[in-house]
């Protein structure tokens, strides 16, 4: 037998070497154990900070789905509202101008039932057309009467050209039907005859 095992079976079999070799044994047991304990602990702490997290994460999601729900709500119903007041505006643009021609119908009834020389009723019928053009006015209708004027392809439609002898080349010698602009917009040009040489 070598030495070394000498000492091995020395020490296994010596009464002093055995209990000492035990305790260290219980003492590694006991902080394995502690150790383990400590490791739990900390797992559990940190399984509820993480459990607490997202507790607070979920409710922070359900908050803003709440948020995102009512602002898909209250754009749908500004959508609807905007479209109701397009619809309405559409319906009632000429509600103001309607409401403005309505004296100058009620002139022009009252000027049918008109009894009377040619002359008042002339003088009646002038004081409607003036009714009417007060309200063009109000609603920037003007009247595009191009008479001597040079020709305009953007405010005149040019129903023939004839010679004649007072006007330049390409002038308006004749207005048939006058012409209406609102807030400048062509809105029927005006019917005439152009001057050739």
């Amino acid at each position: 037998m070598n030495p070394a095992e000498q000492d091995k079976q020395d020490s296994t079999l010596d009464p002093m070497v055995q209990p000492q070799a035990a305790s260290e044994a219980g003492a590694e047991t006991v902080q394995t154990e502690a150790n383990s304990a400590d490791a739990l602990a900390q797992a559990q702490a940190e399984v509820t900070k993480l459990q607490a997290e997202l507790a607070a994460a979920q409710a922070k999601a359900e908050e803003n789905r709440d948020l995102y729900i009512r602002g898909q709500a209250e754009a749908d119903n500004q959508r609807r509202r905007y479209e109701k007041q397009v619809e309405d505006a559409h319906k009632f643009s000429v509600q103001r101008f309607a409401e403005a021609v309505l004296p100058v119908i009620d002139s022009l009834e009252m000027g049918l039932q008109a009894q009377g020389d040619a002359d008042s009723l002339r003088e009646g019928m002038q004081l409607t057309l003036k009714q009417f053009e007060s309200v063009m006015e109000k609603f920037k209708m003007e009247v595009v009467n191009p008479l001597g004027q040079a020709f305009n392809p953007e405010l005149h439609q040019a129903v023939g050209m004839q010679p004649h002898p007072d006007y330049d080349n390409n002038t308006v010698f004749l207005v048939m039907q006058k012409g209406y602009t609102l807030s400048g917009r062509t809105i029927r040009p005006a019917m005439v005859m152009v001057s050739k040489k």
